[in-house]
């Protein structure tokens, strides 16, 4: 999923990410609706290419979350739909007459959004990550970071860093599971310097020194989406879509659906749950 309060361009980020409309427009809204004051779960499903392999993707969108004056518990539905494809998941493993093929529709990747306030980080954000990333990969970004400038940049980077340390919560690349030392000096570059990732977002282009290029206006030029010179969106496609992809399920896979599945079994006296039909097949699921 991806989260964060509205107006931090979650949406057109997701669209810029996966160069097409994944997001909320391809589910039949329009720019006209009102966002819901209520935390709705979203799942849209699409096919991307990438290097000449087409890979399903399911992006699951939660308009409304932090929207509303009072936000306690708002994580809950989230938490509760990313239980439940566990859930789903378990259900199809311990079948008898199991698939071959078990359609996975678990959630592999929580992109979430933090404003650039280039102060704290809010007791929701802390709050929402201190929970969710017991059960989900969470990848931290910084939304429209072009409202920044260079210096703020990097002291909030290092401040919602430190913050995250300081309350214990653990985004994706997690340290206790790199396998080796190489893996772990890759990792420790993403986390002492990559993360949070400042992105811009946008689906316009327009023409810069002869090419179409993704880009927001401005007054005093264009901030081009795809030059690591003006955002960091070119490395956050790159991580969760090429480098990290597979790792991003690994992780799922052997930690957090294992810890979903371990307590399930041990609440059911280790009996396996009731078998129920599961949906079509999902990639991945951000």
């Amino acid at each position: 999923p991806k989260k964060g309060q509205s107006g931090l361009g979650k949406s057109t980020l997701v669209n810029t990410l996966f160069k097409s409309q994944v997001s909320r427009k391809s589910s039949g809204w329009n720019r006209e609706e009102k966002i819901p004051k209520t935390v709705e779960i979203k799942a849209i499903g699409h096919v991307i290419e990438e290097g000449g392999v087409k890979m399903k993707l399911t992006v699951i969108d939660t308009p409304g979350f932090g929207d509303q004056i009072n936000n306690e518990n708002c994580w809950e539905p989230i938490e509760k739909y990313i239980n439940e494809q566990y859930e789903k998941f378990l259900k199809e493993e311990v079948n008898i007459a199991r698939k071959k093929r078990i359609p996975d529709t678990r959630v592999h990747c929580c992109l979430y959004f933090i404003s650039p306030t280039g102060h704290s980080l809010r007791p929701l954000d802390l709050e929402f990550m201190k929970h969710l990333s017991k059960v989900v990969n969470i990848i931290p970004v910084i939304a429209k970071a072009d409202t920044m400038t260079l210096e703020e940049k990097t002291e909030f980077k290092q401040r919602v860093r430190k913050e995250l340390e300081v309350n214990g919560i653990e985004f994706y690349p997690q340290k206790e599971f790199d396998e080796d030392l190489e893996d772990k000096t890759e990792n420790d570059k993403i986390r002492q310097e990559s993360m949070p990732f400042a992105v811009v977002g946008s689906d316009k282009e327009y023409q810069v020194n002869g090419k179409r290029v993704l880009g927001r206006k401005t007054p005093w030029g264009i901030i081009e989406v795809e030059n690591l010179n003006h955002c960091e969106f070119a490395l956050l496609r790159d991580f969760v879509i090429r480098t990290h992809l597979q790792d991003l399920k690994e992780v799922t896979h052997n930690i957090h659906y294992e810890t979903y599945r371990a307590k399930r079994l041990n609440d059911n006296g280790g009996l396996p749950p009731m078998t129920v039909e599961t949906e079509e097949n999902h990639e991945s699921n951000l």
